[in-house]
């Protein structure tokens, strides 16, 4: 492969990387905001949300893009392809983080919520500098692993024309005629990229845990 290639397959990469970043960034945000509505218990809102989280597991990444890439302009919502792009993904992955949020909640040892409420400590402070650092602790390889899923279904994207790292590669390898070497480059790009994230894991956790002391 010559150095234009590279240079596209890089460009194609930064697509992949900045889309799933902001998509990860409000996909965890929005799963645990699910999650905490979900442990209130309300009848219709929670029968509203499980509907959502079945929905969007059920539904194949690619035809998710697609709904909302064609069907929103039928009710006047005009969004282009990137941001099209950034919501089907954060919803598909939102449906998968509340659930591991939702466990992590769940599992959560009472015995330390009732040791705050004997000092007489309010729930949000209970909840921010002692509960959210270890469910983060604990769920972490979890939504990393969904993070990871999320990176390696992002190519479906492409299908509303969008110029991520896979579509860069089918291009140059229907122009060159030797698929094997823009695969092999971009397999290596994907192995990098959810690489840094597991490191990104690492460095999350310690911090987690310095919170959680």
């Amino acid at each position: 492969m010559d150095v234009d290639s590279w240079w596209l397959l890089l460009e194609g990469a930064w697509t992949t990387t900045w889309i799933s970043a902001i998509a990860i960034a409000f996909g965890v945000s929005f799963g645990l905001i699910i999650a905490l509505i979900r442990m209130m218990k309300i009848p219709v809102v929670d029968q509203l949300l499980v509907l959502y989280i079945s929905w969007a597991r059920a539904t194949p990444l690619v035809t998710l893009v697609l709904f909302l890439f064609l069907s929103l302009p039928t009710f006047n919502i005009n969004m282009d392809k990137h941001a099209a792009a950034i919501l089907s993904l954060t919803l598909n992955t939102a449906a998968f983080n509340a659930e591991i949020w939702r466990n992590a909640f769940i599992n959560f040892p009472r015995e330390q919520r009732e040791a705050a409420e004997s000092v007489g400590m309010r729930r949000f402070t209970f909840f921010r500098r002692i509960m959210l650092p270890q469910m983060l602790i604990v769920s972490l390889p979890a939504l990393v692993n969904e993070m990871s899923f999320l990176i390696k279904g992002s190519p479906a994207i492409a299908v509303i024309g969008i110029v991520d790292l896979t579509r860069v590669t089918n291009r140059i390898s229907s122009v060159t005629y030797e698929p094997l070497y823009p695969i092999l480059a971009a397999a290596l790009l994907y192995i990098i990229i959810i690489g840094v994230l597991v490191k990104l894991q690492g460095v999350a956790e310690k911090h987690a845990r310095r919170l959680a002391r």
